[in-house]
């Protein structure tokens, strides 16, 4: 098969389409004929040489795709050869074939394109396990979503609406706003012009958000802290601005705050499962009503993996960038 191979860390030229061994599903494992890929951030950080893919796991980039089964391991029950379906991956999905862990699949969403469903698992699971199952969103609470029209935040909004909830974002531009706000986003900060901690206290008279989801870590550590309600709940899952921060336990204390960090690439394989079939179970249902749909930007060929990261790098996007296989 072809796949991207990072031969070099570096920039998006790093990134070479080429030959390898096809991979071969082990127990409990199925083998995917890709159709699709997506291209999120640990990609860029992978192909920069600053996020190895955990033990075991493919050296090939792609945390996600949609395809085909083209064959079951041994011990694996409830998928059969030809099954359309989108899986959440550790490493791989950057290739024409994938071995996955049959608990990480997911049968294509009903009304979903099977290579648009590319876009869904790394989104859904980390909005899910994070904003529903650790920070427990409750329907006519504020959430903050950092990043509103990325691949995380165009998700977020989406699910926060159909489960009832109330909805901010930030977001750098104008165009971001408005799409958010065509997904059901209530509150529009621009961050490069507006205090974001402002904003929420006074379209919040006062109170703050319950929940914030948080991919800036360490440069937006304090002020989401300030940003929170009382009883509220702080989610971070990424480090854009940084790995280190200074926090105020006075302020967390005075709020009864929680603050957690979750990763989902290393998660162990019974933990990635649960989250899936938890997203199965209350998300799935939500594309075949039309609450909720995948958010693609653009597509481009897998082959051509460099320009995707370009794109995702420039941050002019909104929602997914997609890689179809040949």
């Amino acid at each position: 098969m072809y796949a991207i191979t990072i031969p070099e860390p570096g920039g998006p030229e790093a990134l070479v389409w080429d030959e390898v061994p096809d991979p071969v599903p082990g127990e409990g494992e199925v083998l995917v004929e890709v159709v699709a890929s997506a291209v999120n951030r640990a990609d860029i950080l992978q192909r920069q040489g600053f996020y190895d893919p955990p033990p075991g796991a493919s050296r090939y980039p792609g945390l996600e795709c949609s395809g085909r089964v083209a064959a079951l391991g041994p011990g694996v029950s409830g998928w059969a050869v030809g099954d359309e379906v989108c899986a959440l991956l550790a490493g791989g999905g950057y290739a024409e074939k994938v071995v996955v862990p049959a608990g990480q699949l997911l049968p294509v969403p009903e009304g979903v394109d099977l290579r648009q469903a590319a876009a869904l698992p790394e989104v859904t699971c980390t909005v899910w396990s994070n904003v529903f199952m650790v920070a427990h969103l409750r329907p006519a609470e504020t959430l903050l979503v950092h990043g509103g029209s990325s691949g995380i935040g165009t998700m977020a909004v989406q699910l926060a609406k159909a489960l009832g909830a109330r909805v901010a974002v930030t977001a750098g531009t104008k165009e971001k706003l408005d799409y958010c706000a065509e997904l059901g986003a209530d509150i529009l900060i621009n961050y490069r012009e507006q205090d974001f901690v402002a904003e929420i206290e006074r379209a919040t008279d006062g109170a703050g958000a319950d929940v914030i989801l948080d991919n800036m870590g360490a440069k937006y550590l304090n002020r989401n802290v300030q940003a929170l309600a009382v009883n509220g709940r702080l989610a971070i899952i990424g480090m854009q601005g940084g790995a280190k921060g200074e926090l105020n336990i006075g302020t967390l204390l005075s709020k009864r705050a929680a603050v957690s960090a979750t990763s989902l690439r290393a998660r162990p394989l019974g933990e990635k499962a649960a989250i899936v079939a938890a997203v199965r179970e209350h998300v799935w249902p939500l594309f075949a009503d039309g609450h909720v749909r995948p958010v693609v930007d653009r597509e481009l060929p897998m082959s051509d993996a460099a320009a995707a990261h370009r794109v995702v790098e420039e941050s002019g996007h909104i929602g997914k960038v997609l890689l179809v296989a040949p």
